[in-house]
């Protein structure tokens, strides 16, 4: 029997959210029909996706080469349904817009291939800069729209913001590290570790705070603005990270696995969104833009 759109679309939410119970919220049925979906799907496919264990799923490297096979499924069937709309097609202009590092690669990349692919007649321009400036930018009226960190919104009362995307934190561990086997893992024990961090957006100020407030100065092995540096060290011992998991992925560059666990406690969350000037007139192309970005809210099919 072959696989189903379903069966990819529960699959994706499971490995997006880390947890069969964070996906069956997500998309608002029980965990059994996910849980018999991703058994499903594994025996169409014949290889394991996930290894369980008692603390819930971990992906596995055959799952996290599907994922990308399963992502481009549920684009196509998003772009499928915007091909009906001619007058997406038709439309011609310009649209410029704005979006900081962190979400650069990981946000923007896949919404404007599918933006491009509805509204082929755009000319857009794309700007990477810190949060400040695209919000200097968008004041202005020199971006339409901006993909990018809000949590961290300066100006609220000249911008419009709109969340696509609540990435909470969590701990990232080279395989064999003592908090990987651990049942709880507070932000004391963090504190402990060096810590590998991440030097672009709000990520550095939020991590020194949380360990500030348990009046622990961060023991900061290395600093960068490579989340691909960051994979890489803490894959291979150098020390642990804490960071949105939005940016996670199991796997370093050189093929060392890292894991990714939950922390307990009250951190903060990543707010990832749109941005335009209130007040302003969205040009349809801007109008398209929100639309299809908030049509791939939390991978769904809709």
């Amino acid at each position: 029997m072959a696989f189903t759109l379903r069966q990819v679309q529960y699959f994706v939410a499971v490995a997006e959210q880390g947890s069969v119970t964070r996906a069956a919220q997500n998309l608002s049925i029980s965990q059994s029909s996910v849980t018999e979906a991703l058994k499903e799907l594994e025996t169409d496919l014949g290889v394991a996706l996930f290894e369980r264990h008692p603390r819930g799923l971990t992906i596995t490297h055959n799952g996290h080469q599907f994922l990308r096979h399963a992502t481009k499924i549920l684009a196509s069937v998003s772009d499928a349904r915007t091909s009906f709309s001619g007058q997406q097609s038709a439309l011609s202009g310009t649209l410029n817009i704005g979006v900081t590092s962190l979400v650069a690669g990981y946000v923007l990349s896949d919404l404007l291939a599918r933006y491009r692919r509805a509204c082929p007649g755009i000319e857009v321009s794309a700007i990477e800069d810190n949060g400040g400036y695209l919000e200097h930018l968008l004041v202005g009226g020199e971006l339409d729209v901006a993909v990018m960190v809000i949590s961290n919104l300066r100006d609220r009362m000249a911008l419009q913001a709109e969340i696509l995307e609540t990435s909470p934190y969590r701990l990232w561990l080279p395989m064999g590290h003592p908090l990987v086997s651990a049942d709880i893992i507070s932000v004391a024990d963090i504190a402990r570790e060096p810590l590998i961090m991440l030097t672009v957006d709000e990520i550095e100020e939020n991590t020194g705070k949380l360990l500030s407030a348990l009046g622990a100065r961060p023991h900061v092995a290395f600093r960068t603005r490579s989340v691909e540096a960051v994979r890489s060290l803490v894959a291979t011992g150098a020390g642990v990270a804490l960071l949105p998991d939005l940016v996670y992925r199991p796997w370093s560059l050189e093929g060392d696995r890292i894991e990714s666990r939950d922390v307990s406690g009250s951190l903060p969350v990543v707010q990832v969104g749109m941005v335009w000037r209130k007040g302003s007139s969205l040009p349809q192309a801007a109008r398209d833009f929100v639309g299809i970005a908030e049509s791939l809210r939390s991978g769904r099919i809709r």
